[in-house]
Protein backbone atom coordinates (compact mmCIF):
# COMPACT_ATOMS: atom_id res chain seq x y z
CA UNK A 1 0.00 0.00 0.00
CA UNK A 2 2.50 2.37 0.86
CA UNK A 3 4.57 1.52 -2.48
CA UNK A 4 1.17 2.45 -4.29
CA UNK A 5 0.70 5.87 -2.54
CA UNK A 6 4.62 6.52 -3.10
CA UNK A 7 4.34 6.19 -6.65
CA UNK A 8 1.23 8.09 -7.11
CA UNK A 9 2.85 10.97 -5.20
CA UNK A 10 5.72 10.93 -7.55
CA UNK A 11 3.37 10.92 -10.66
CA UNK A 12 1.53 13.92 -8.94
CA UNK A 13 4.91 15.50 -8.49
CA UNK A 14 5.92 14.89 -11.89
CA UNK A 15 2.75 16.30 -13.59
CA UNK A 16 3.49 19.40 -11.02
CA UNK A 17 7.01 20.09 -12.38
CA UNK A 18 5.85 19.80 -15.89
CA UNK A 19 2.64 22.13 -15.37
CA UNK A 20 5.15 24.76 -13.62
CA UNK A 21 7.97 23.83 -16.29
CA UNK A 22 5.03 24.76 -19.34
CA UNK A 23 3.85 27.79 -17.62
CA UNK A 24 7.65 28.99 -17.39
CA UNK A 25 8.26 28.41 -20.68
CA UNK A 26 5.12 30.29 -22.28
CA UNK A 27 6.15 33.20 -19.87
CA UNK A 28 10.02 33.29 -20.92
CA UNK A 29 8.05 33.41 -24.53
CA UNK A 30 6.21 36.15 -23.61
CA UNK A 31 9.21 38.06 -22.05
CA UNK A 32 10.88 37.83 -25.05
CA UNK A 33 7.91 39.78 -27.23
CA UNK A 34 8.69 42.86 -25.32
CA UNK A 35 12.11 43.44 -27.80
CA UNK A 36 11.72 40.52 -30.08
CA UNK A 37 8.37 40.37 -32.81
CA UNK A 38 6.77 36.51 -33.27
CA UNK A 39 7.50 35.05 -36.45
CA UNK A 40 4.90 33.27 -35.96
CA UNK A 41 2.28 31.67 -33.73
CA UNK A 42 1.13 28.15 -33.25
CA UNK A 43 -2.57 28.86 -35.18
CA UNK A 44 -0.26 29.89 -38.26
CA UNK A 45 1.81 26.70 -38.50
CA UNK A 46 -1.48 24.80 -37.93
CA UNK A 47 -2.93 26.49 -41.00
CA UNK A 48 0.53 26.54 -43.85
CA UNK A 49 0.54 22.82 -42.61
CA UNK A 50 -3.30 22.41 -43.26
CA UNK A 51 -2.68 24.35 -46.83
CA UNK A 52 0.61 22.13 -47.68
CA UNK A 53 -1.48 19.02 -47.10
CA UNK A 54 -4.42 19.92 -48.76
CA UNK A 55 -3.17 22.02 -51.59
CA UNK A 56 0.36 20.76 -51.73
CA UNK A 57 1.15 24.65 -51.85
CA UNK A 58 1.40 26.84 -49.39
CA UNK A 59 -0.45 30.01 -50.69
CA UNK A 60 0.76 32.59 -47.92
CA UNK A 61 0.55 36.66 -47.19
CA UNK A 62 2.18 38.43 -44.20
CA UNK A 63 4.47 41.39 -43.96
CA UNK A 64 5.02 42.64 -40.34
CA UNK A 65 4.71 46.51 -39.65
CA UNK A 66 5.23 48.74 -36.78
CA UNK A 67 2.67 50.41 -34.82
CA UNK A 68 3.01 53.07 -36.19
CA UNK A 69 2.62 52.44 -39.59
CA UNK A 70 -0.88 51.00 -39.27
CA UNK A 71 -3.89 52.94 -39.71
CA UNK A 72 -5.24 54.46 -36.53
CA UNK A 73 -8.43 53.67 -37.87
CA UNK A 74 -8.09 50.03 -37.94
CA UNK A 75 -6.96 50.29 -34.58
CA UNK A 76 -10.01 51.85 -33.34
CA UNK A 77 -12.16 50.13 -35.91
CA UNK A 78 -10.73 46.05 -34.45
CA UNK A 79 -11.11 47.63 -30.95
CA UNK A 80 -14.80 48.98 -31.44
CA UNK A 81 -15.85 45.66 -32.99
CA UNK A 82 -13.72 42.88 -30.84
CA UNK A 83 -13.27 44.27 -27.65
CA UNK A 84 -14.54 47.84 -26.63
CA UNK A 85 -13.33 47.73 -23.08
CA UNK A 86 -9.60 46.48 -24.39
CA UNK A 87 -7.80 49.88 -22.99
CA UNK A 88 -9.57 49.18 -19.56
CA UNK A 89 -9.55 45.54 -18.58
CA UNK A 90 -6.56 43.57 -17.22
CA UNK A 91 -6.99 41.21 -19.86
CA UNK A 92 -10.71 39.16 -19.63
CA UNK A 93 -14.30 40.42 -19.52
CA UNK A 94 -15.80 37.83 -16.96
CA UNK A 95 -19.57 38.53 -17.66
CA UNK A 96 -19.14 38.45 -21.14
CA UNK A 97 -17.39 34.61 -21.18
CA UNK A 98 -20.02 34.17 -18.76
CA UNK A 99 -22.53 34.89 -21.10
CA UNK A 100 -20.78 33.23 -23.98
CA UNK A 101 -20.55 30.06 -21.83
CA UNK A 102 -23.83 30.20 -20.91
CA UNK A 103 -25.10 30.61 -24.77
CA UNK A 104 -22.71 27.69 -26.04
CA UNK A 105 -23.73 25.42 -24.04
CA UNK A 106 -27.77 25.81 -24.55
CA UNK A 107 -26.44 25.44 -28.31
CA UNK A 108 -24.89 22.51 -27.94
CA UNK A 109 -27.63 21.15 -25.97
CA UNK A 110 -29.89 22.38 -28.61
CA UNK A 111 -28.00 20.93 -31.23
CA UNK A 112 -27.35 17.25 -29.57
CA UNK A 113 -31.31 16.94 -29.59
CA UNK A 114 -31.64 17.90 -32.93
CA UNK A 115 -29.27 15.41 -34.08
CA UNK A 116 -30.38 12.54 -32.17
CA UNK A 117 -33.60 13.06 -33.44
CA UNK A 118 -32.54 13.29 -36.95
CA UNK A 119 -30.23 9.78 -36.32
CA UNK A 120 -33.66 8.06 -34.80
CA UNK A 121 -35.76 9.23 -37.85
CA UNK A 122 -33.00 7.66 -40.51
CA UNK A 123 -33.24 4.77 -37.83
CA UNK A 124 -37.12 4.62 -38.54
CA UNK A 125 -36.55 4.81 -42.11
CA UNK A 126 -34.26 2.19 -42.67
CA UNK A 127 -36.81 -0.12 -40.67
CA UNK A 128 -39.32 0.67 -43.19
CA UNK A 129 -37.46 -0.70 -46.10
CA UNK A 130 -36.56 -3.98 -47.47
CA UNK A 131 -33.11 -5.24 -46.56
CA UNK A 132 -30.80 -3.82 -49.50
CA UNK A 133 -29.11 -6.32 -51.63
CA UNK A 134 -25.51 -7.32 -52.00
CA UNK A 135 -25.01 -4.68 -54.89
CA UNK A 136 -27.38 -2.13 -52.80
CA UNK A 137 -24.82 0.87 -52.02
CA UNK A 138 -24.47 1.66 -48.55
CA UNK A 139 -27.07 4.30 -46.97
CA UNK A 140 -25.54 7.76 -46.48
CA UNK A 141 -24.85 8.73 -43.05
CA UNK A 142 -26.98 11.36 -41.03
CA UNK A 143 -25.66 14.88 -42.15
CA UNK A 144 -25.00 16.12 -38.61
CA UNK A 145 -25.54 19.81 -37.43
CA UNK A 146 -22.92 21.43 -35.93
CA UNK A 147 -23.73 24.58 -32.97
CA UNK A 148 -22.99 28.03 -33.82
CA UNK A 149 -20.31 29.24 -31.02
CA UNK A 150 -20.43 32.65 -29.89
CA UNK A 151 -16.77 33.92 -28.20
CA UNK A 152 -16.49 35.88 -25.44
CA UNK A 153 -12.68 36.37 -25.72
CA UNK A 154 -10.65 39.76 -25.35
CA UNK A 155 -8.03 40.43 -28.08
CA UNK A 156 -5.34 39.79 -25.84
CA UNK A 157 -6.98 36.16 -24.93
CA UNK A 158 -7.15 35.64 -28.79
CA UNK A 159 -3.82 36.54 -29.15
CA UNK A 160 -2.89 34.22 -26.41
CA UNK A 161 -4.86 31.21 -28.09
CA UNK A 162 -3.54 31.81 -31.53
CA UNK A 163 0.10 32.31 -30.28
CA UNK A 164 0.65 29.23 -27.99
CA UNK A 165 -2.47 27.32 -28.25
CA UNK A 166 -4.69 24.90 -30.73
CA UNK A 167 -7.96 25.28 -31.50
CA UNK A 168 -9.89 22.36 -29.55
CA UNK A 169 -12.65 23.30 -26.96
CA UNK A 170 -11.93 22.32 -23.08
CA UNK A 171 -11.88 23.71 -19.67
CA UNK A 172 -7.72 22.62 -20.03
CA UNK A 173 -7.35 25.02 -22.38
CA UNK A 174 -8.99 27.76 -21.61
CA UNK A 175 -7.30 27.56 -18.84
CA UNK A 176 -4.14 27.68 -20.24
CA UNK A 177 -5.16 30.46 -22.08
CA UNK A 178 -6.23 32.39 -19.20
CA UNK A 179 -2.54 32.28 -17.77
CA UNK A 180 -1.43 33.30 -21.04
CA UNK A 181 -3.65 36.39 -21.14
CA UNK A 182 -2.63 37.14 -17.67
CA UNK A 183 1.31 37.02 -18.69
CA UNK A 184 0.62 38.59 -21.94
CA UNK A 185 -1.38 41.61 -19.32
CA UNK A 186 1.85 41.54 -17.20
CA UNK A 187 4.20 41.92 -19.12
CA UNK A 188 3.61 43.78 -22.08
CA UNK A 189 2.22 46.81 -22.63
CA UNK A 190 -1.51 47.62 -24.72
CA UNK A 191 0.17 49.27 -26.85
CA UNK A 192 2.59 45.99 -28.09
CA UNK A 193 -0.53 43.57 -27.44
CA UNK A 194 -2.30 45.37 -30.26
CA UNK A 195 0.77 45.62 -32.43
CA UNK A 196 1.35 41.84 -32.26
CA UNK A 197 -2.39 41.21 -32.86
CA UNK A 198 -2.90 43.30 -35.78
CA UNK A 199 0.16 41.55 -37.30
CA UNK A 200 -0.65 37.57 -37.27
CA UNK A 201 -4.24 37.72 -36.99
CA UNK A 202 -6.03 36.11 -40.01
CA UNK A 203 -7.72 37.97 -42.48
CA UNK A 204 -8.48 35.06 -45.00
CA UNK A 205 -7.01 31.70 -46.50
CA UNK A 206 -3.28 32.94 -45.78
CA UNK A 207 -3.69 36.41 -45.65
CA UNK A 208 -2.27 36.95 -42.08
CA UNK A 209 -1.81 40.99 -40.50
CA UNK A 210 -2.48 43.71 -41.05
CA UNK A 211 -0.47 45.29 -44.10
CA UNK A 212 -1.34 41.65 -45.77
CA UNK A 213 -5.24 42.51 -45.58
CA UNK A 214 -4.85 45.87 -46.56
CA UNK A 215 -3.53 44.84 -49.47
CA UNK A 216 -5.13 42.06 -50.45
CA UNK A 217 -8.78 43.46 -50.27
CA UNK A 218 -8.19 47.37 -50.61
CA UNK A 219 -4.65 47.42 -52.85
CA UNK A 220 -3.55 49.77 -50.15
CA UNK A 221 -0.25 49.93 -47.16
CA UNK A 222 -2.40 49.29 -43.52
CA UNK A 223 -1.37 52.82 -42.76
CA UNK A 224 -3.63 54.28 -46.26
CA UNK A 225 -6.64 52.45 -44.82
CA UNK A 226 -9.31 54.66 -44.61
CA UNK A 227 -12.40 54.37 -41.80
CA UNK A 228 -14.61 52.66 -44.26
CA UNK A 229 -12.47 49.99 -44.87
CA UNK A 230 -10.69 49.62 -41.64
CA UNK A 231 -14.42 48.79 -40.42
CA UNK A 232 -14.92 46.43 -43.30
CA UNK A 233 -11.66 44.57 -42.24
CA UNK A 234 -12.20 44.90 -38.59
CA UNK A 235 -16.34 43.09 -39.31
CA UNK A 236 -14.09 40.21 -41.05
CA UNK A 237 -11.53 39.03 -38.27
CA UNK A 238 -14.61 36.70 -36.69
CA UNK A 239 -14.86 34.82 -39.70
CA UNK A 240 -12.26 35.79 -42.17
CA UNK A 241 -12.66 32.91 -44.27
CA UNK A 242 -16.01 33.01 -44.57
CA UNK A 243 -16.71 36.88 -45.34
CA UNK A 244 -13.38 36.40 -47.48
CA UNK A 245 -15.66 34.85 -50.11
CA UNK A 246 -17.79 38.03 -49.90
CA UNK A 247 -16.14 41.13 -48.86
CA UNK A 248 -18.83 43.61 -50.26
CA UNK A 249 -21.96 41.28 -48.83
CA UNK A 250 -24.66 42.88 -47.22
CA UNK A 251 -24.02 41.95 -43.97
CA UNK A 252 -20.27 43.53 -44.22
CA UNK A 253 -21.32 46.64 -45.40
CA UNK A 254 -23.70 47.18 -42.62
CA UNK A 255 -22.04 45.74 -39.96
CA UNK A 256 -18.99 48.18 -40.96
CA UNK A 257 -21.58 51.24 -40.78
CA UNK A 258 -22.24 49.56 -37.28
CA UNK A 259 -18.82 49.95 -35.99
CA UNK A 260 -17.82 53.30 -37.98
CA UNK A 261 -20.44 55.09 -35.49
CA UNK A 262 -18.49 53.66 -32.60
CA UNK A 263 -15.15 54.42 -33.46
CA UNK A 264 -15.56 57.74 -32.26
CA UNK A 265 -16.05 56.23 -29.05
CA UNK A 266 -13.03 54.28 -28.95
CA UNK A 267 -9.52 55.62 -28.18
CA UNK A 268 -6.44 53.24 -29.15
CA UNK A 269 -3.70 52.75 -26.84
Amino acid sequence: MKTAWSNVLRLAALLLVSLLALQLFFLLRVALMVVIDPQSTTFQRSEAWRLLSEMHQILWSQQWVDYQRVSPALKRAVIASEDAGFSDHSGIEWDALEKAWDRNQKAEARVAKINAEMERRAARQGHRKSAPSAAAPPPKPVRRVEPKIVGGSTITQQLAKNLFLGSERSLARKGQEIAITFMLESLLTKQRILEIYLNSVEWGEGVFGAEAAARHYFHVSAAQLSPQAAARLAVMLPAPKRFEKRPDSAYVVGRAGTVMARMGAVEAP
